[in-house]
This record gives structure tokens, sequence and C-alpha cells, in this order.
């Protein structure tokens, strides 16, 4: 295997999603490039679909302040602005659900009905688990399916570019069910959709939940190969 390959086989394969980071600054120019890179992901006619607020340290304190005020607010939509999980569940996708949840709760110490261990998580989450970057994804309201999934492979260029640097990220959709207060502290137009946030910076190497690795299914219960 050519050290290229290795290199980008690496990075996607040691990527997961982080949520505890070190306070060590990432530098402005480190982002843009990172950005730059993952702009070259593929779209359909080359419409590059995504659009990122990059969120400075004002910006960040005032979003920061409105969703944890909004957290118990019964003003909050009941649902996000577009739907990421199906209605119901069924397996294997519940199954899937359920284990890494309640892994990642295990590793955290909250048990079954623990209502305020379940609350500081989503706390932690909105403050983009004190990563030292924070990135907000929108794409314009009127655009299809196709323009999703051109979007998502810029989202994953985000991360395995930020892994090639040496920095680690989680993307975060819990930004969506709270898109009135993203919209209002971010500037955000209403003909734009708050799709997720991206933390990125150091992996906090201690943290109880940094230690989660969700289990992947093998190639074979996934894969068909035809003749």
């Amino acid at each position: 295997m050519t050290d290229a390959a290795e290199a980008v086989e690496s990075a996607i394969a040691s990527r997961r999603a982080v949520r505890a980071f070190l306070p060590d600054p990432v530098e402005p120019a480190l982002v843009r490039r990172i950005l730059t890179v993952a702009a070259q992901a593929p779209s359909g006619t080359n419409m590059q679909p995504w659009k990122v607020r990059v969120i400075g340290p004002d910006s960040r304190a005032r979003l920061e302040a409105g969703l944890l005020l909004a957290l118990d607010s019964p003003d909050l939509p009941a649902a996000e602005e577009y739907r990421y999980y199906p209605e119901s569940f069924r397996e294997p996708y519940l199954s899937r659900r359920r284990k890494v949840g309640w892994d990642l709760y295990g590793l955290l110490g909250v048990k079954k009905g623990d209502v305020a261990g379940m609350q500081r998580q989503t706390v932690a989450n909105l403050r983009f688990f004190d990563a030292p970057v924070a990135l907000m994804v929108t794409i314009d309201r009127d655009l299809e399916i196709g323009s999703w999934l051109d979007l998502g492979m810029f989202v994953q260029n985000i991360l395995i570019a930020a892994q090639g640097h040496g920095l680690n990220s989680c993307p975060q959709a819990i930004f969506a069910r709270f898109h009135p207060v993203v919209r209002r502290e971010l500037a955000i137009p209403e003909n734009e959709v708050v799709v997720c946030g991206i933390a990125i910076g150091k992996v906090d190497p201690e943290a109880p939940a940094n230690a989660l690795v969700p289990e992947r299914e093998p190639v074979e219960g996934f894969t068909t190969w035809l003749a």
C-alpha cells in the first residue's frame, strides 16, 4: 500500500465522534485549509450546495447562552427543521441505535431514567463539547435530496481533513432541533435549513465519553456481490 493510500485509510478509519475536547486553540488558517480541502467534494453539476458559518467567540457566547435558555422552553419547536430519523425504528436500526446510546451513557455513568444525567449531556452537546472550533452547516431550503447527498460528502470531507491534520471532530444534528435560536443568533435567513453543527479540536483522552468505539457491520452485512 502506498503512503498516500495508508494516510487516507488511517484518517478514515481513526475518525470517530469525539464528545470532549482539550482547550488547545486551532489556528484560523488551518480551519480555512480544512474547508478548502472539503470543498473538493463532488456535487451534481458542480452546484456546491454547502454553506458554513465559522462561529467566533462573541457569536458563540450569544449562541450558547440562547441555546441553554431555550433548552426547557415551551416555545421550542417540537420537531427539527428536517426529519433525520424515521418516525418509528425497526431492526436492525433499533438495536444499533439503542446499543450505541446505552454504551455512551454507560461510560458517562448515566443510568436509565437519569433525566439529570441526560440533560447534562445535552448541555455539553449544545456547547459543542467545549471544542475550540465550532461550525454551523446550512443548505438552501429549495434544494432537493441530491444536493443533500452532496452536502453529506462535504461534511465527511471536513471530518476526514481535520483528522488528517491531527484534529478530531463531532458532527452534531442537535442544532436542527433548536433552529430558531441558531437562526436568530447567527443571522441565518429563513431560506436556509440549519443542518448540523461540527465541533473540531483535539480529543481529551481522559474523558470517559471518548472511550466509545461504535461497532461497525462487516462488509458481508451490507454488500451483495453480483456475478
